[in-house]
């Protein structure tokens, strides 16, 4: 029989929205596995906004300061308040794996560990979660899924019947910007789209910041993470589709249930993808490393070794393929 663990600790500290909600299928699986268990996450803002609310997680911690060794203390005081049955970390910087080896009856401290080049990402973590024996067969095929609490789902559906009401055609979200000035897609792509899809009658949203050359479509409103979620869901429920570079925002209106159409240059869209319409930029870039993306020449500054402009890989996504994907979902 496959051991049950009453306390669990569940550590993600790498930063981003996007590594959380690659995550969330193995914290819903380990919920699922060990029912009853309380399920503690350290994770940064503003992504804790996503779990708090998730009954899957008894506990949510942040790290209290910006300054450095800020998560090795948030994973100590963690410890300190209870000994965990069992630690599962993405985290692997400051130490953090030796003081959860030390600090829980079990730690599973490294999920990258040898991954194939074109596994995706939270594909890897729940194999490698199985593969330990704390996940189902079933669970390694979960896609991320995020809690939409009640009044996150109706305050999104307030905010697109508001802006859009029930279309002919299905809305599109555009979400222009992205983390890295890698992953971004050039302006006059977003320009050229925004004007065929606007052509073919299209109500166009769009999340990020306003085009110098003029809005590309109306801004969903400002809002924390769980009602930037109701929005996209009540996006999906339009028939509708949320297009951007491989970010945040995009990955979390996959996770919310909508459509999306993702736009890959830098990373690997095999490796990385959201389970939609994943689209490769360049796909035989000489200088893309699907397991190692921080030290590809192009990934802190956006210097891209073929295209001194701009990174060849994004702006070679063409516009009429990604319209394309765009419209037929």
């Amino acid at each position: 029989m496959p051991e049950v663990y009453a306390d669990i600790l569940v550590v993600d500290l790498l930063g981003g929205i996007g590594d959380l909600l690659m995550l969330l299928p193995a914290v819903h699986g380990l919920a699922r596995r060990n029912p009853g268990a309380r399920l503690r996450m350290i994770t940064h803002d503003p992504g804790a906004e996503l779990v708090r609310a998730d009954p899957a997680v008894a506990e949510v911690a942040t790290p209290r300061h910006g300054r450095p060794g800020a998560e090795r203390e948030a994973v100590a005081a963690a410890l300190a308040a209870g000994r965990p049955d069992l630690a599962v970390s993405t985290t692997r910087y400051d130490g953090i794996p030796e003081l959860l080896a030390a600090g829980a009856g079990r730690a599973v401290t490294n999920l990258w560990r040898d991954p194939p080049p074109h596994q995706p990402v939270g594909a890897r973590y729940l194999e490698i979660l199985h593969a330990e024996g704390l996940l189902a067969a079933a669970d390694r095929s979960a896609r991320p899924r995020v809690h939409l609490p009640e009044e996150a789902r109706r305050a999104g559906e307030r905010a697109v019947a508001r802006l859009v009401g029930e279309p002919l055609a299905p809305p599109v979200v555009l979400v222009t910007d992205a983390g890295m000035a890698v992953k971004r897609w050039p302006g006059r792509h977003w320009r050229a789209l925004a004007g065929e899809l606007a052509r073919r009658g299209h109500p166009l949203l769009t999340v990020g910041p306003v085009d110098p050359a003029g809005p590309l479509g109306v801004p969903l409103p400002r809002s924390d993470l769980p009602t930037l979620a109701g929005q996209f869901a009540a996006v999906g429920r339009r028939g509708g589709v949320v297009v951007g570079p491989d970010t945040g925002p995009v990955r979390l209106a996959a996770a919310a249930g909508a459509a999306t159409v993702a736009l890959f240059g830098p990373t690997d869209a095999r490796r990385y993808g959201m389970g939609g319409a994943d689209l490769q930029g360049l796909p035989g870039c000489p200088h893309r490393r699907p397991t190692a993306i921080t030290e590809q020449p192009c990934w802190w500054e956006a210097r891209c070794p073929l295209d001194a402009a701009e990174p060849a890989c994004m702006a070679a996504l063409d516009v009429d393929a990604v319209l394309a994907a765009v419209t037929a979902r």
